[in-house]
């Protein structure tokens, strides 16, 4: 069953005071490459969503794109490198997987799974290795053992994971495009349902058979007779809003909670007073009804006066919440044209981490996490 996220949901949609995101006023590159940018990350995960250690170790990943003076060059050069967090620090900790000959150009956001021994890479496969800087987007994997280490060695080459295309989503197959206007077919997320054990992966995609531009769905697939199975939408924006990022889903007591980032001008014209932040829905089944949270569907927003400051939010089964460093230190000015002016205002790091509080469709901001020490890392 597909549930519709609609203008009556956001009439009234602002950020209530417990879901204001603290300012950001600074960006810490300790322990990363200054000459490199980092962007969408998710943590290493163990199949109930919460974050696992590998080697000891708390493990992340990353997007990440050498720095090139434009912050919209990084997308067309990325690739998806380990971080590791001790204290207060991220480390880069290098690629994630080696270099394959494959039929892809780049690297773009997934997620990761760590499982009897076993590392799967879910990711984006964007672009295609022929022809150079296209938005073309495709569902993939690789896994690794791990070795005696405790680091996984040897990745499999990676691998499509959707078989066969389906009417209910829009391909996400041109090559030209521009940011916010792209059809999707990306940010694959795994998932277990604790009620039968069944496998899923939630991504971000566009709906089939829209007349909208603005077609944004929560795109689901099932792993059954040895392949992932396209199903229908979790959650459709038709209408409403062209991108549902980094889509993925939270168990939580009891309960099926679905995340997604989205920007205000991903909205169609009629709605932009809704704000570039995290939204989300809840079902007591993963296949819904879904119900939006806090009335809207709106979590978490940045402050009226740095709307731009943190973006593509990611939420785990323990309810921390990352996040990276998007332009910053506006004070309330639009993002510069110039793109050497822009790159002085982005931040290009990991954002603080947040964490959450979920009261069945009440969600908010329990507090900004600067010291992670005692979140649980099974």
């Amino acid at each position: 069953m597909t549930t519709f996220w609609t203008a009556e949901h956001l009439a009234s949609c602002a950020p209530a005071p417990a879901g204001v995101i603290p300012t950001i006023t600074t960006r810490d590159r300790s322990g990363l490459d200054p000459a490199r940018v980092y962007w969408d990350m998710w943590p290493l995960q163990a199949p109930d969503g919460m974050p696992a250690r590998l080697a000891g170790r708390e493990l992340w990943m990353a997007l990440t794109a050498p720095d090139r003076g434009d912050p919209a060059l990084r997308h067309f050069t990325a690739k998806i490198h380990w971080l590791e967090r001790m204290a207060d620090t991220w480390l880069d900790r290098g690629p994630v997987l080696p270099d394959f000959t494959v039929s892809y150009e780049r690297e773009w956001a997934g997620s990761a799974l760590l499982r009897d021994g076993v590392v799967t890479l879910f990711f984006t496969a964007a672009g295609t290795a022929e022809k150079p800087g296209g938005y073309q987007q495709s569902l993939w994997a690789s896994a690794a053992r791990l070795g005696p280490d405790g680091w996984p060695h040897d990745w499999s080459t990676p691998a499509p994971l959707i078989a066969r295309p389906s009417p209910l989503y829009q391909a996400a197959d041109a090559h030209e495009g521009a940011p916010g206007t792209i059809k999707a077919l990306r940010d694959p997320a795994y998932f277990r349902d604790p009620a039968d054990g069944a496998e899923y992966l939630a991504f971000t995609a566009s709906l089939g058979g829209s007349d909208s531009a603005f077609n944004g769905a929560f795109g689901l697939a099932r792993w059954q007779a040895g392949e992932w199975q396209l199903l229908p939408p979790l959650i459709a924006a038709d209408g409403v809003n062209n991108e549902l990022e980094r889509a993925h889903l939270v168990y939580h007591r009891g309960r099926y909670y679905a995340f997604w980032s989205t920007q205000s001008h991903t909205f169609a014209p009629h709605l932009r007073h809704a704000p570039t932040g995290l939204y989300g829905m809840v079902a007591d089944t993963l296949l819904g009804p879904y119900c939006p949270l806090n009335g809207s569907g709106l979590v978490l927003a940045n402050p009226v006066q740095e709307p731009h400051q943190t973006y593509s939010w990611y939420v785990d089964a323990d309810l921390r919440v990352s996040s990276f460093v998007d332009f910053f230190g506006l004070g309330g000015q639009d993002i510069p044209d110039d793109p050497a002016t822009a790159n002085a205002y982005f931040g290009g790091v990991p954002a603080p981490l947040l964490r959450l509080a979920i009261e069945d469709d009440t969600c908010q901001l329990v507090s900004r996490q600067e010291d992670i020490a005692n979140a649980r890392c099974d």
